[in-house]
């Protein structure tokens, strides 16, 4: 038996909660081990929101270039039909994700953390075996994260894969179905039917993006359409025929039908991981299949520790570092509470949609009186000339003294306005002040400051 390990902060988990708390407790002075049974960085950086931007990325370019080469694009540019090696895309996207991962282990060096590659189990609330190894510590933190959620019906193999599988392909099927319509689905759905396949999109629910309202929703169905997707709501996936590829399904009205296909995406959504390491020997309290933390990331038990997704919705690997962050600082002794005013949300659809704060549906929800108002990229120059022309952004905000609750936006590019959404309402901004900002021409921002405008009632552009 190897002599049994000591440290200050022990933690399970080295994806970006993990990672982070980790490098803020080295920076503070706190001896740290970090536990890792896969490769640091965790699904973010090596199976989900990283890998998946990269080949979102390569479909866009691929798919422009097929339009150049059909002569069907307004800027007069005129290319020979392209060709796609998937194998050199897959050999691009895995090498920022090793750059991405390597960068994490470098910066856990230099701050003095420990890692131990291997897989955790607990023993209580002051001991892990590792290995072999028993470590003991003053502080836990659990930093385990998120899985996909399985399908009973139809088991990942072979034909059917998950969001994983999905990110490293061998090859573009000719006819894919999505089961599910959330972002993960669309986002990689869209992504293959720009890379060639046929795609088809299962729900059982009666719109797409369903945590989104429809507004913002409905122009990414309307591209769905204009990309040629096909789209069953209201069905429910009965299983898979590997030996006649068709997939059965069943509509609200009890109809059966089934559908010929080479591959099937299951993207149902995501659940804490749980499982695997041992947690029921600590007893803590949950929130179903989550672990029930306070607004310090504190569990039921004392020195116990949890973050991310491993503590429920929103599952959003920014909420996960910012949580990380903040309970190093915790045990470092500073008085620091997790109560962010609010968390952007953003889907990498086409068009993108991001979600800062309260929508209008919410803030009334809420019984809030509340203004809102909303201007289009068609009004938008900068939109204009990059032939992205679909979308809008809109602000909500109180009505008795103009402060801002609540950003949405829906276009191409929007994600990089989220910072700025969640920026003026952690600084309590008003919409005079969004307003009253000099915003630079020609940009896709002002329409952040056309939207001010239109709510106090002066749109300049519309």
């Amino acid at each position: 038996m190897q002599p049994t390990q000591h440290t200050t902060l022990l933690i399970i988990g080295g994806g970006p909660g993990g990672y982070v708390a980790a490098i803020r407790a080295g920076q503070l002075g706190i001896p740290t081990v970090l536990i890792e049974g896969q490769s640091l960085g965790g699904t973010c950086l090596n199976v989900g929101c990283i890998p998946s931007k990269a080949l979102i990325h390569v479909a866009e370019q691929f798919h422009t270039t097929q339009r150049y080469s059909s002569g069907t694009s307004p800027l007069g540019i005129k290319t020979q039909a392209p060709t796609l090696d998937i194998g050199q895309s897959v050999q691009w996207k895995n090498s920022i994700v090793d750059r991405l991962t390597s960068g994490v282990g470098a910066l856990l060096k230099k701050n003095g953390v420990k890692v131990i590659h291997g897989w955790a189990r607990i023993l209580d609330g002051k001991a892990v075996e590792v290995d072999g190894q028993r470590i003991e510590c003053e502080h836990l933190l659990l930093a385990t994260g998120s899985q996909t959620v399985d399908l009973p019906i139809l088991p990942i193999g072979g034909a059917i894969i998950s969001s994983t599988e999905a990110l490293q392909p061998t090859a573009i099927p000719k006819r894919l179905t999505v089961v599910g319509a959330g972002y993960i689905g669309l986002e990689l759905g869209i992504a293959y039917r720009k890379l060639g396949a046929e795609v088809t999109v299962v729900e059982a629910r009666d719109r797409i993006l369903p945590t989104y309202d429809k507004d913002l929703t409905l122009p990414v169905a309307e591209s769905l359409k204009a990309l040629g997707i096909t789209l069953y709501l209201e069905h429910s996936v009965e299983g898979f025929q590997a030996s006649s590829k068709t997939l059965s399904m069943r509509d609200r009205m009890g109809q059966s039908q089934t559908l010929e296909t080479d591959q099937v995406l299951v993207a149902v959504g995501r659940r804490p991981r749980t499982q695997g390491f041992n947690l029921e020997a600590l007893a803590l309290a949950m929130n179903g299949p989550a672990i029930r933390v306070d607004n310090r990331c504190h569990t039921s038990m004392r020195n116990v520790w949890a973050i991310g997704d491993l503590t429920g919705e929103p599952m959003l690997a920014h909420r996960a570092m910012a949580q990380g962050e903040m309970v190093a600082e915790i045990i470092a002794g500073q008085h620091r509470e997790f109560s962010p005013t609010a968390i952007a949300a953003v889907c990498f659809t086409d068009p993108e949609i991001v979600v800062v704060g309260k929508t209008p549906v919410e803030a009334q929800e809420a019984g809030l009186d509340y203004i809102s108002a909303s201007f289009p990229f068609s009004a938008n120059g900068r939109a204009m000339t990059l032939e992205a022309k679909t979308g809008f952004v809109r602000v909500v905000a109180r009505r008795d003294n103009h402060l801002v609750v609540g950003w949405q936006a829906v276009g191409a590019g929007v994600s990089e306005l989220s910072t700025a959404f969640a920026q003026s309402l952690e600084m309590g901004a008003c919409l005079e002040d969004i307003a009253g900002t000099i915003h630079a021409h020609p940009t896709l921002g002002e329409a952040v400051q056309e939207a001010a405008l239109r709510a106090l009632g002066h749109a300049l552009h519309l």
